[in-house]
């Protein structure tokens, strides 16, 4: 069967995809290993052209949203990590503010490499995803992007040893409760201050301020860290944690 003729094969057509495909991981469209469509589906699903569905899935692959396996597909989320293995072991055997301690020592040191290798692409895609997370609408949304602003960061550093240990911490956060508990530290307020650190860790990487980046990065976990103590106090005391 042939494809449909597209309407349009350009830059606007791409960044529809794009848009449309993110739409449909942030929303919790795909299966349960999540999926995506082939290349033909999403033609078929878009009218697009096979160029523009590239660049599209090009964009997402480039945002960590999604990862290609040959001969298997394209998933959301980052391909699976060894390191997936021993979180899971181990993340009944440690606590929130472990996991907070652990990034505070790992996180500020990749901010600092990354402020050394960080490309002026890496700096956009920074600042979209920055921005993304500021105009989440939902807090699965708001963790979605969060979570690649980071590893974006995390990947940008070009530390392999460094990026494990992020991976496994990353991975540890990842369990249903505590992202529960990370939404209830969130308000209005909360999320507009970390907009406010997340630009100024951009600002000291695209300027190759590598003290900068790595004093922003530990202001900006610190300010985590109050605010998830600051909740974990506040349920401790109503019975609710223990």
């Amino acid at each position: 069967m042939a494809l449909p003729t597209p309407d349009r094969d350009t830059t606007d057509t791409a960044a529809a995809v794009q848009t449309r495909l993110r739409a449909m991981i942030e929303n919790g469209a795909l299966g349960a290993d999540g999926r995506l469509p082939t290349e033909r589906e999403i033609c078929l699903m878009t009218r697009a052209g096979r160029r523009s569905v590239r660049r599209a899935l090009e964009a997402l692959e480039a945002d960590g949203l999604i990862w290609r396996k040959q001969g298997k597909g394209t998933f959301a989320g980052l391909p699976p990590d060894p390191t997936q293995v021993l979180a899971a072991e181990i993340v009944g055997e440690t606590n929130f503010l472990e996991v907070m301690d652990a990034r505070l020592c790992i996180e500020p040191a990749l901010a600092a490499m990354c402020a050394v290798r960080a490309l002026p692409a890496d700096i956009g895609r920074m600042r979209n995803l920055a921005g993304r997370t500021m105009g989440a609408a939902d807090p699965a949304s708001i963790e979605l992007w969060d979570g690649a602003l980071h590893k974006m960061i995390a990947r940008t550093a070009g530390n392999k040893p460094l990026l494990t240990a992020f991976s496994m911490i990353d991975e540890i956060r990842g369990n249903e409760n505590w992202r529960g508990l990370r939404s209830k530290a969130r308000n209005v307020e909360t999320l507009q201050v970390s907009d406010g650190e997340h630009h100024v860790i951009i600002d000291r990487i695209e300027a190759g301020d590598a003290t900068g980046a790595e004093a922003a990065m530990r202001a900006h976990l610190s300010s985590l860290a109050r605010n998830l103590r600051r909740i974990i106090d506040t349920r401790m005391s109503e019975g609710v944690l223990t």
